[in-house]
């Protein structure tokens, strides 16, 4: 992958008598690779909301003694990439906000666009915070809502947002999940044990071993207690869902739309084929995010698959900083070629995207240094030409080498044979579904909604507020 991050994962569930911290904690291992900088779980029994959250991957977050802690029958989770605000603790969701008569805890996948302006709206009635996140601006505009009702609040809120959301929400002894009216970040619904699931992506229902319903549609809230799930909608005006959930994000065992992720990924690397064909040895993937299109591709050329990069899965994402020998082998702690299969070898090398293009070269140098004699590039994303504001930590736009550079100045720059990026025709056509349901504005510059081309996801950084509270303090 090159240089792309990752929106973060989110789950729910309402389930009486089931180990509901637990069966969260196995979902967001799932949801892994949507977030690696920080976990979290809260929960809620008798009015009052426990959580635990820190830095780090699921696997090191939690313990057998915190999961014990957080009692209840309902819980939501999250997986962190840093979006909106910087990568520290107060940051960590789920974010916990409220007081003794009305609290809530919310986990969030998405950016809001306007969260600067809602922010400063807040304060000036009197809302702390104590993180910098967008995150922390919906839970507080949700508590400012004028309507009595949990119901008529998310509404409320919902109509005040702009840009990216899929939320999940702990309030009032009720699971709300609830999709932006675009529909940009995906969410779906599913049942566990006569109990109801809310999730990311359906992978993480498949390792809890529940049952996928249905995706949560654009613009709708829905309720989980006691009665089971209902459903109330906002009007949505057009769909606009992130394509690069098919080309990347997304896990390939997820079903998204209907389409599972892998097969789509697949065809991708089979229109690779037939629109920039090339002779050459062998097809190989750069694991593991485009390992499906170079088979797809392989499959469709004739020319035969071979793993060539071994991927160290045991990398992660650290806080430890390489000494400066460690950082001038770059890609080599997450990469090993496989000499004896490339060396002498004309290679083509299907990958995902290429954003910097600082990652790129180094893998091309590396296959080189190991004695391949050709290297053909192929991308499974059109040229990314424009900053995302939606939920992707990408680039600015001057950091983006497609807009500086044309195709053939980016081949020369990373420094392969060829270079082929598949049109936005052949992507359209590998994920099969219609063009005007997705936000392709990173490719073509065309934003479902207006945005400031100028945003920071550090604007809502400042001293966080020194109030904050006990963790499981608040009692709803």
């Amino acid at each position: 992958m090159q240089d792309l991050h990752e929106a973060c994962g989110i789950f729910g569930i309402y389930a009486p008598g089931v180990d509901v911290a637990r069966v969260t904690f196995f979902a967001l291992y799932a949801l892994q690779h949507r977030g690696q900088e920080s976990a979290g779980i809260a929960t809620t029994e008798g009015g009052k909301i426990y959580i635990h959250t820190d830095m780090g991957l699921v696997s090191h977050v939690f313990t057998e003694n915190d999961l014990q802690r957080l009692k209840g029958n309902i819980a939501i989770g999250h997986n962190r990439y840093s979006t909106t605000g910087s990568s520290v603790i107060c940051n960590a969701q789920p974010v916990l906000v409220g007081t003794t008569e009305f609290g809530l805890a919310l986990g969030h996948n998405g950016n809001i666009t306007n969260s600067k302006s809602l922010k400063v709206e807040l304060e000036e009635k009197g809302f702390l915070f104590n993180s910098t996140t967008d995150s922390e601006v919906i839970a507080n505009l949700i508590l400012s809502a004028p309507e009595k009702e949990i119901e008529g609040k998310l509404k409320y809120t919902m109509r005040r947002l702009q840009g990216a959301y899929s939320l999940v929400i702990l309030a009032q002894d009720k699971l709300y999940g609830i999709r932006d009216p675009m529909g940009v970040r995906p969410l779906c619904l599913g049942s566990l044990n006569g109990g109801w699931v809310l999730a990311s992506e359906t992978c993480a229902l498949d390792h809890i071993g529940a049952q996928f319903i249905r995706e949560v549609e654009p613009g709708e809230i829905v309720t989980i207690d006691g009665s089971g799930a209902r459903s109330t909608h906002i009007e949505s005006t057009r769909k606009a869902l992130c394509i690069f959930e098919f080309i990347y994000f997304a896990r390939p065992d997820s079903i998204l739309n209907g389409k599972l992720i892998y097969s789509t990924r697949e065809k991708m690397g089979a229109v690779l084929s037939r629109e920039y064909p090339v002779k050459a040895d062998l097809v190989m993937g750069v694991p593991d995010s485009a390992t499906a299109a170079g088979i797809g591709y392989a499959r469709a050329s004739g020319i035969p698959y071979h793993e060539g990069l071994l991927k160290n899965r045991y990398v992660g994402r650290t806080f430890i900083e390489p000494d400066q020998r460690l950082r001038e082998l770059g890609v080599r702690l997450k990469f090993n070629p496989l000499t004896q299969e490339i060396s002498g070898k004309k290679l083509i090398v299907v990958d995902d995207s290429i954003v910097r293009g600082t990652t790129t070269p180094r893998v091309i140098n590396m296959l080189r240094r190991a004695g391949a004699r050709e290297v053909h590039m192929r991308i499974c994303a059109p040229p990314i030409r424009y900053p995302c504001f939606f939920g992707v930590d990408m680039a600015t736009r001057w950091e983006l080498i497609a807009a500086q550079k044309s195709v053939p100045e980016i081949c020369a720059s990373i420094g392969a044979d060829s270079l082929g990026y598949i049109s936005m025709e052949g992507l359209i056509e590998s994920v099969g579904l219609p063009k005007d349901i997705f936000c392709t504005a990173c490719f073509t510059g065309e934003y479902p909604m207006p945005v400031q081309l100028e945003m920071d996801k550090l604007q809502l950084e400042a001293r966080p507020s020194s109030s904050v509270r006990s963790l499981s303090e608040i009692e709803t």
